[in-house]
């Protein structure tokens, strides 16, 4: 069973959610990239265009029934920045303290708050606290995520990144300036919002957007994003932390790193570490080591201190995200290992992997293991508390979400009994939802939505997940289910 007080939820992002009737938010840099028609010549994105969403701005009631309905009693719900300051901030002059090329401090005032209040958009902070409110009323624990991989098209315009090669990245790599300006929304959402959030994150995926957000792909270009977005991270949670005292966390896409040569274990710590913990290393103990080492001999990026005070300790949670495993292999080039085909986040849409198991319609292998992995990796590492912030898969018909939630729930209250420090478990997602470039092709909720109608359709998933939620854990009766190569 699992502990009393766990939290059963559902994760939402602003972006992929709210649009759908009133309001439309046209103010972001992924509202404008999914709108370029250059990119949907390209494929980059459907042509599926978010304001026809499933509404949870105007529906979020409606939801909140459906996840209470199910028995559940938490929600990590995602800002938009853009919605918060559709117009610029910088003219608010805030104190940066800078150490060569390290920003080490922001210091975010109650002046300089009375200023942002002045910009910000007060319908959209009173609607949030609306639905923020609705989820209190219920008695549900709120996580509050404050960037999910959307920024104001101030900060970032997409439709002037089209390279001279007619290939082109959305942009929106976090920099100095968009440090101090995430430094700023985030103490300004930290003292707006503290009276009804139970935690903070202050970032979902950043590991997905500095891999994707420049067509630099060296490995001095890839790290130095990756230490950028550590350092963005450490500076907003100084933000909040001047506002609130609720803990601040991080939430991380995590692939079960898993060597062909299952003896390879050299191999697996060397992408492990590549991949996540040389981000975590820098928050967590201060570690720069890594990026000193990356960067030697590219003379576009200072150095920084190998250890950073000013970045150490900066984490009191981890949010897992969870879908499916990586296989990996070696290779002589950088980074010296790469994605094996057919297996994993590379399986491919509609075929069997490799193992022989299916996958959902995003082409991912359905490899419930693998949630226990990548928890206890977190575990043995850092002993950190932690909570699985997405799990969950697009599949249209239903075919496999039920098998799918039981296995992967399973494998979670198991991470939990070997000693995890495991406080909650958020589905993604309640309702279906825009998938990025994938538009409203991939269904990832328990509740299917008629995007013309906005009607909610109960699928027989949700059901599932009401029944683990009731018996506080998967029951006897279907664990013959965990032993299944789906």
């Amino acid at each position: 069973m699992f502990p009393e007080g766990f939290k059963f939820g559902f994760s939402e992002a602003g972006f992929q959610f709210e649009m759908g009737l009133s309001q439309i938010d046209a103010n972001s840099d992924w509202f404008i990239w999914s709108h370029d028609k250059r990119n949907m010549e390209k494929h980059y994105v459907s042509g599926d265009l978010p304001e026809n969403g499933p509404a949870y701005w105007d529906l979020y009631e409606q939801d909140h029934n459906y996840a209470q309905f199910m028995g559940m009693n938490a929600a990590r719900i995602g800002i938009e920045w853009s919605r918060i300051f559709p117009e610029s901030t910088e003219g608010v002059k805030v104190n940066v303290a800078r150490n060569g090329g390290e920003i080490t401090s922001i210091n975010v005032s109650k002046n300089d708050l009375e200023l942002l209040d002045r910009i910000a958009n007060k319908n959209a902070v009173e609607h949030y606290m609306k639905i923020f409110e609705d989820l209190k009323r219920r008695n549900f624990y709120l996580v509050i995520n404050l960037y999910h991989w959307t920024i104001p098209k101030w900060l970032n315009d997409p439709s002037v990144n089209a390279g001279k090669d007619g290939e082109w990245a959305i942009g929106g790599c976090f920099d100095d300036r968009i440090t101090i300006e995430f430094a700023k929304y985030a103490a300004y959402i930290a003292h707006k919002f503290d009276k009804v959030a139970d935690r903070w994150s202050t970032m979902n995926e950043p590991n997905m957007v500095f891999q994707g957000c420049s067509r630099d792909f060296s490995k001095a270009g890839f790290s130095r994003r990756k230490r950028n977005f550590a350092q963005a991270h450490a500076r907003a949670y100084d933000a909040i932390k001047q506002y609130s005292k609720k803990d601040v966390g991080i939430i991380y896409a995590n692939g079960d790193f898993q060597p062909l040569d299952g003896r390879d274990m050299d191999l697996k710590n060397l992408v492990e570490f590549h991949m996540r913990y040389s981000f975590f290393d820098s928050i967590i103990k201060g570690d720069l080591k890594w990026y000193n080492e990356d960067i030697e001999g590219d003379t576009r990026f200072p150095k920084d201190r190998d250890m950073r005070e000013d970045m150490k300790g900066h984490l009191d949670w981890i949010g897992v995200n969870y879908y499916s495993r990586d296989v990996v292999e070696r290779i002589e080039e950088y980074p010296g290992w790469r994605i094996v085909m057919g297996l994993g986040h590379a399986t491919g849409e509609g075929v069997k992997s490799k193992d022989g198991r299916s996958t959902s319609d995003t082409g991912w292998e359905i490899y419930p293991e693998g949630i226990y992995n990548v928890i206890m990796s977190y575990h043995q590492r850092y002993r950190m508390p932690m909570m699985v912030t997405e799990n969950g898969m697009a599949d249209a018909i239903d075919q496999y979400r039920p098998k799918y939630v039981v296995s992967h729930l399973y494998n979670v209250e198991r991470a939990i009994k070997d000693g995890a420090n495991l406080q909650g478990y958020f589905h993604w997602a309640l309702t279906d939802n825009y998938e990025w470039g994938n538009g409203f092709s991939k269904k990832f909720g328990l509740i299917g939505v008629d995007l013309k109608t906005k009607k909610r359709q109960l699928r027989p998933s949700a059901l599932v997940m009401k029944h683990i939620i009731e018996n506080r854990g998967v029951p006897e009766d279907m664990q013959w289910i965990v032993n299944m190569k789906i």
